[in-house]
């Protein structure tokens, strides 16, 4: 694999770094420990300017290069905060935090990125300025959207952004990207269908809200199935179900069920949702029920700039010699979408190997990889932005 040298002489310092981190999990914007970290070795590194606190938590480092003739800015992304899980691993360096756990690879992120950083900080070969990005609340909490709405973007003139995830499955240092929707758009939703309770044996005086949302359930299908294009990928699954009563002989008063609603489109998006709100009134007033919706919206579809993508594609085959260029889409979310809807960019899965998916309590960062995704962080600036 020809990756940059420099990265095998650090290789070690940095999975000390990601292990070190992988102890110490935060979550959403609890990343102080973290966000401390960062800064610190972003100052060490020699970093023209080191940010914190934007997007509450998130840490910014600006780094120039040997010139500046082209005016360019690239940003590069990297997520730091952990999940709500329990670890299993039995690993000398698993968490420890109760009930939180880097499940998702963000702090080998966190670490490839800050060993981009010192490289790039140590060479500056490259004709222009690097934003680095270390930014809190992937998991749900929406940081990116709060780091732009700090205004990263307009602040530092960021022109293109990148970011990487790594992906359980894919060999070791290998790289898979799209262009156009990648990642879809994650509403959720709960529904509090309402009744009449009654006596199990006497269903004729009660109106059973259980039966509706039976009902509700099973038709929200036909809105992947018969409403929504085919070619436009929806999926709707209905997550959890609460009844008011425990009791084996009682209809209950209310029935409250939650879910999500994925969706790779505005257009599919907005259908969804005027569907699902259609469907659930009209099927509990049928019933003589009635229905309280709570939408909560979500990411939206993280969407790959064309031109991006396909540089990004070129450099992770020039590190790697294997790219897929087509990698399937997934209907998980991603809130990188925020940043690219301000600016043009891509995001890139770097392969983690014979692992544990993804979100869960067995699974580990492959330090292995740390090689390759440093090695594409740097070519990307070296690349984008060549010395005059």
């Amino acid at each position: 694999m020809p990756v940059k040298n420099r990265f095998a002489e650090l290789h070690q310092d940095i999975t000390a770094w990601r292990r070190d981190l992988h102890e110490h999990p935060e979550i959403l914007f609890d990343t102080h420990r973290t966000s401390g970290i960062v800064a610190e070795k972003l100052r060490a590194f020699g970093c023209d300017e080191v940010v914190e606190g934007i997007g509450r938590t998130g840490v910014v480092g600006i780094i120039k290069g040997k010139s500046d003739s082209s005016g360019k800015v690239i940003g590069l992304r990297a997520d730091m905060d952990a999940l709500p899980i329990h670890e299993v691993t039995g690993l000398d360096y698993a968490s420890k935090t109760p009930g939180a756990m880097h499940a998702c690879g963000h702090d080998g992120h966190t670490a490839m990125l800050l060993g981009a950083a010192q490289y790039l900080s140590e060479t500056r070969n490259f004709d222009g300025t690097v934003v680095v990005i270390f930014q809190p609340a992937e998991e749900g909490g929406g940081g990116g959207r709060e780091m732009c709405e700090d205004g990263m973007m307009a602040r530092w003139n960021i022109q293109e952004v990148y970011g990487m995830h790594n992906w359980p499955g894919m060999p070791v240092g290998s790289f898979g990207i799209r262009p156009g929707a990648f990642f879809a758009a994650t509403d959720q939703f709960e529904v509090n269908v309402k009744g009449k309770g009654g006596h199990g044996a006497k269903p004729h005086q009660a109106i059973d809200p259980l039966v509706t949302a039976s009902h509700i359930v099973t038709a929200l299908q036909s809105i992947v199935s018969r409403n929504s294009d085919p070619d436009d990928q929806m999926v709707i699954s209905v997550t959890g179900i609460e009844s008011s009563s425990k009791a084996f002989n009682v209809i209950p008063a209310s029935v409250m069920f939650r879910g999500t609603m994925r969706t790779m489109s505005k257009t599919n998006r907005a259908l969804g949702e005027e569907r699902f709100k259609a469907l659930v009134s009209a099927t509990a007033t049928a019933f003589g029920c009635e229905a309280e919706i709570k939408w909560l919206p979500g990411y939206p579809a993280m969407v790959n700039s064309e031109a991006q993508t396909e540089f990004a594609a070129d450099v992770a085959e020039a590190v790697s010699g294997a790219c897929d260029r087509e990698a399937p889409i997934t209907m998980g979310g991603e809130d990188f979408a925020y940043m690219l809807e301000e600016r043009p960019g891509a995001y890139i899965l770097v392969g983690n190997g014979d692992s544990a998916d993804v979100h869960n309590p067995e699974y580990n960062f492959n330090d292995e990889v740390i090689p390759a995704g440093c090695s594409w962080w740097a070519e990307i600036v070296e690349r984008r932005m060549p010395v005059a």
